[in-house]
């Protein structure tokens, strides 16, 4: 399974899954683009869906659905652990409230579509969804394999790493990722996002004790999380 990265907007991302024949369309609000590449590849778009409901993520279903008559999937009726199946090969969803009580991600091989659960960098806001569950959703994604390639639903990079780094200025792995950086390809690895992402980084003895300094609850994995949240 290949993923292509399509930008639109100021900073959004959408997505297409696909093989040799056909895609999966999600947040695809670069309409235009992601139809340009589906004709030059001679691809057959089979469905198109969302990581969420939020509007800046759905805004192109209309379109695609239009354009190319593609059935769409309301990804608040998909379940974790549910699989998407293109020529034989198997997207698996994932339920990641937090951002949102709707946000899913999609995993395929090594790469997995995060949304607005986790960016790289940092993390989504927590909207309609509680902290908790936020929490889990995030234990969720650091339970897979370290070469997990994340890719997001923004690139808030530069921002996200100078707070990163104001939080963590000795921190190496910041300044290394940033060097290699690139906005036409915006992706990281599970294993660079617990080097670099605080919000991962509950369990690390540097961030533990910057929320000592700052007289926050540690005593637990959850109440570092809930820590974090508080001085995002």
């Amino acid at each position: 399974m290949r993923v292509r990265q399509f930008r639109y907007a100021a900073d959004n991302f959408g997505y297409l899954l696909y093989t040799e024949r056909s895609a999966l369309a999600v947040d695809g609000g670069a309409v235009r683009g992601i139809c340009a590449f589906i004709e030059s590849e001679g691809l057959k778009l089979e469905i198109i869906t969302n990581t969420h409901q939020h509007g800046d993520h759905t805004c192109g279903n209309r379109g695609l659905i239009d354009q190319t008559g593609a059935p769409f999937i309301d990804n608040r009726t998909l379940r974790p652990g549910q699989t998407i199946e293109l020529d034989g090969e198997t997207i698996e969803v994932y339920h990641t409230p937090g951002h949102s009580e709707d946000s899913i991600c999609f995993r395929a091989d090594n790469a997995i579509i995060t949304g607005d659960t986790l960016f790289n960098g940092t993390i989504g806001n927590c909207f309609t969804g509680n902290l908790e569950e936020f929490y889990h959703s995030i234990k969720t994604l650091l339970a897979l394999p370290d070469a997990t390639i994340v890719y997001a639903g923004h690139d808030y990079v530069r921002d996200s790493l100078i707070f990163a780094q104001y939080l963590e200025p000795e921190n190496e792995a910041i300044d290394s990722f940033l060097g290699k950086f690139d906005p036409a390809h915006v992706f990281s690895t599970l294993e660079e996002e617990r080097a670099i992402n605080p919000y991962l980084r509950f369990n690390d003895p540097a961030i533990i004790a910057l929320l000592e300094r700052n007289g926050l609850p540690v005593a637990t994995e959850l109440e570092r999380w809930n820590s974090l949240m508080r001085i995002g």
